[in-house]
């Protein structure tokens, strides 16, 4: 009867072994499905990041491709070395047009901007370069001849709809403009015409919202874009 007993207490443990084995195995399918479900849910935006941070890190001569792409931090420039020495000659050689208001000296991701006011340089709705500005872009010319950045010029409007016999839409007042000044500077001032590039962007481009005449009057200008890129 003894025997009896002993040997169905080692059945019993023995059948209940299997537990063991299926605990495991049910633990290992719930790891290899959160870990699926991790992989599903990566945000793209962070991988990105992480992908650019180990790129600059391992390859440093290309390091400087991506500077374009990075947020800058408060007061940091994101200006090359050539586009520095570039804003020194421009704040030396433009001085009077831009202590005057005649020409504004800015920089965003494209590289330096020296912006002309419609008001310093054309009549409204009109594409002829004012004697004042002939003068100023000239003295553009002479910086522009001592650097190698490619250059585009870029004529933008406000708003406000214009229908003339010359010019039917804002589209073709800031082509125009943008064309006169790239044909100024090749002309009479000497840049070769293959860093010059124009384009038009009427009133898709503001640099603030036209909620005032004073507003539009800052929209309504020609952007002299330095790019960083420069010519071999």
């Amino acid at each position: 009867m003894m025997a009896t007993s002993r040997r169905r207490r080692r059945e019993g443990v023995s059948r209940d072994r299997w537990l063991i084995s299926y605990a495991d195995f049910i633990t290992l399918l719930f790891a290899f499905f959160t870990t699926l479900y991790a992989i599903s849910t990566v945000d793209d935006s962070k991988l990105t990041r992480v992908a650019v941070g180990l790129q600059d890190a391992l390859d440093v001569p290309d390091a400087a491709r991506h500077q374009s792409n990075r947020i800058p931090a408060v007061g940091e420039s994101l200006l090359t070395r050539e586009q520095l020495d570039a804003k020194a000659v421009l704040k030396r050689d433009m001085a009077e047009d831009l202590e005057s208001g005649r020409m504004e000296l800015l920089e965003d991701r494209r590289g330096l901007v020296l912006s002309i006011p419609e008001a310093s340089a054309f009549a409204t709705g009109s594409a002829d370069l004012s004697p004042t500005a002939m003068q100023a872009v000239e003295r553009l010319a002479g910086s522009l001849r001592n650097l190698r950045n490619s250059v585009l010029i870029e004529g933008h409007t406000d708003d406000v709809p214009i229908h003339t016999i010359r010019f039917a839409s804002n589209w073709e007042l800031s082509t125009a403009r943008a064309t006169a000044v790239v044909q100024w500077l090749i002309e009479r001032g000497g840049v070769e015409a293959s860093r010059l590039s124009a384009a038009g962007y009427g009133e898709f481009h503001p640099r603030v919202p036209n909620e005032s005449a004073q507003a539009r009057a800052r929209n309504r200008r020609v952007d002299v874009v330095i790019a960083k890129g420069t010519q071999p």
